[in-house]
């Protein structure tokens, strides 16, 4: 929303840099109804499956369509796995998207939510796109409108990702305003009866097959706080029929609890991290979840086959310097690179060398700087930081570049 850690912003090109394509974002100027005068951007990898998936990708307050484009890895995935990519952009004051109006928050009833339907109505028809396979995507206030478009229209997504959201139809307020703060606190509270009778509200009648849903919160959210996410899960439990006990739990990784219901749910718990959560890998597991990864895929040139990352760690009483050596072990080389891991707990970088980080502890993302951003077939980059620690020096236990899984040792 508009109080998102402004460091998301400027931190966008720096994330994860162009895509390792030749493929740009282009803006598509005339492409329907378009109520509120949203902006639309697409990208087409150079290489797409034949008929290709169609992912709707949606920003954060204070954000646009080329921010998302850059500060996520969603274009990157695009080459390796050949889908579509459609990034709205509002164009309010605030650049938030409109998710408390009640004309939003029905089936085509006008506003932010009918701009976006004509931009993936657009995707699919130029590019002769898969209508059974379109994705909604996105971040804070982004998420929240994912949440509003898998209700508004469930027959049209089959399935999103929500990072940092609340329920559909939570923010809704009656004075005009676009800010519902009880909401934004966590204090609206219903049963999951009545937050998935509110979702249904938004298309009346409609009976056939809902989305499958991928949710991710931060506990520490300032923004919009965590008692939202378990709302969430009431919510898309509910519309699914589904109790809200998950019926398996596991940590995928440190400081991340990952709750499943059935096979149309799934929650990510993020220990210890704010509103500002997406994080490098994290996409890989919305696409996953999806099933972009499964069939029809590409491998342009320069993304490369695999990865290996060494990790070093010199520690003493209350710090530590850990080295990192980064080798792409692929066929073509690497443009543009991010790293990601997870620091244990009570570790926190305090400066590095070599790539930008952040946030300083949990879940870290390193992005090239500018005269390493390429790795060469066989080639390694070395990078390092220096941090302090409360009794805890071990290394990450997974790494991943670019959103593919690396070897480690």
């Amino acid at each position: 929303m508009s109080v998102l850690v402004a460091a998301l912003v400027a931190a966008a090109a720096v994330l994860t840099g162009p895509p390792a394509s030749a493929a740009a974002l282009t803006e598509v100027t005339s492409f329907g109804t378009n109520p509120t005068g949203l902006r639309m951007h697409v990208y087409v990898p150079d290489r797409v499956q034949e008929k290709p998936p169609v992912l709707l990708a949606i920003h954060w307050c204070t954000g646009s369509g080329p921010a998302m484009y850059s500060g996520t890895e969603f274009a990157r995935l695009a080459d390796r796995y050949g889908f579509v990519v459609v990034y709205p952009s509002a164009t309010r004051g605030g650049a938030c998207f409109d998710v408390s109006s009640a004309r939003a928050l029905r089936r085509d009833g006008g506003s932010d939510p009918v701009g976006i339907m004509s931009m993936v109505r657009y995707a699919l028809q130029r590019h002769g796109g898969d209508a059974s396979r379109v994705f909604v995507t996105g971040v804070s206030s982004g998420a929240m409108m994912t949440n509003v478009m898998l209700a508004n229209y469930p027959d049209v997504f089959a399935a999103g990702a929500v990072f940092a959201g609340v329920p559909d139809g939570c923010f809704a307020t009656a004075d005009g305003s676009g800010w519902n703060s009880a909401c934004a606190n966590g204090t609206i509270l219903k049963t999951p009866q009545q937050w998935g009778d509110i979702a249904r509200s938004a298309y009346p009648g409609y009976s056939g097959t809902r989305p499958r849903v991928q949710l991710w919160h931060g506990t520490a959210d300032d923004t919009l706080r965590y008692p939202n996410f378990g709302e969430e899960i009431d919510q898309w439990t509910n519309v699914h029929g589904l109790s809200a006990t998950p019926t398996s739990t596991d940590q995928p990784q440190q400081g991340w609890t990952r709750t499943r219901y059935g096979d149309k749910v799934e929650a990510y718990s993020l220990q210890g991290v704010g509103h500002n959560l997406m994080a490098s890998g994290m996409a890989q597991r919305a696409i996953q979840f999806f099933g972009l990864d499964q069939g029809g895929t590409t491998e342009p040139p320069g993304d490369g086959d695999g990865c290996a990352v060494s990790y070093a760690v010199n520690a003493w009483n209350t710090g530590l310097v850990a080295s990192i050596t980064v080798t792409n072990t692929g066929s073509a080389a690497i443009n543009g690179w991010t790293l990601g891991f997870t620091l244990p707990a009570g570790q926190a970088i305090t400066s590095g060398w070599g790539a930008a980080y952040r946030p300083e502890s949990g879940a870290v993302t390193a992005a090239n700087v500018s005269y390493n951003a390429a790795i060469p077939a066989g080639g390694s980059v070395g990078i390092g930081f220096q941090a302090t620690h409360t009794g805890g020096t071990g290394a990450p236990s997974a790494f991943t570049l670019n959103g593919a899984a690396c070897g480690a040792s």
